[in-house]
Formats: structure tokens, sequence, C-alpha cells
């Protein structure tokens, strides 16, 4: 199930997130993960501060990921892909597509058939008129 979303409600569905996850990409090896506080403005998620691997793995691979987990089993995460940059001290992602997203129990066949068993929703920032 999809719902296009205007951006201003993304910024209502973080606000229900005690923090989140950033995901940057290293020039090798597993994906870099911290826990960072994000905060909306002007369009764009900011994340003050990061570390210095944070800093370096956005500034040279821009996609981004960041994920809200959910307080309960049954909730949803908050999952967000995003292109990043550099602002001084803080790092500004601009949103691209986001979903909320769960696990579902899925009915043993579908286990079996190797199909998802999950139950997403597509949050999607209004696009902008240039």
């Amino acid at each position: 199930m999809s719902i296009a979303v205007e951006l201003s409600a993304l910024a209502e569905a973080i606000a229900r997130y005690r923090f989140a996850y950033l995901l940057t990409t290293p020039a090798s090896g597993a994906p870099h993960a911290v826990a960072v506080s994000v905060a909306m403005e002007a369009g764009e998620l900011v994340v003050d501060g990061g570390g210095r691997r944070t800093r370096e793995n956005a500034l040279a691979r821009p996609a981004v990921g960041l994920v809200w987990p959910p307080e309960q089993a049954s909730d949803y995460s908050l999952i967000v892909d995003g292109e990043a940059a550099l602002a001084g001290e803080q790092l500004r992602i601009r949103p691209e597509r986001a979903v909320l997203h769960r696990s579902a129990a899925a009915p043993q066949e579908d286990a079996v058939a190797g199909r998802c068993g999950a139950d997403c929703i597509e949050v999607m920032p209004r696009r902008r008129k240039p």
C-alpha cells in the first residue's frame, strides 16, 4: 500500500520517534550506523555534529539512509532515503523516499515461497515545483 504525503507529514512522523540511526557507506565494508537526533528545517532533515567517519562517508557518497526504530515490535519503523550534504557542522539530508515499515506475520506458504511478510506504507515527499 502506498500513500503520497506532503513533506510536512514527514516532520509529523519524525516527531513520534525518539532517535534515528543514520546509515552511511564507507569505501569498503559494512554500512556505518550511528544513533542521531534529527530535526526538519526548510524541507531538509538536519543532523547536528556527527563523527568524522560519518562526515567523510557522506561527503564521498552522499546517498544515506535513516531508520527510526519502533518503540514496540508491533509499531512501524520509519525509513528515509536521501542525499546528504555538509553545511558546517551539520549534515543536511534532502529526503527522497520514506516508508513506514513493520514485520507482519506471514502465512506459512508465503514464508516457504520466499515472499515478503512485511506491512509497508510508502511516504513520499511532495515534489516542489522549480
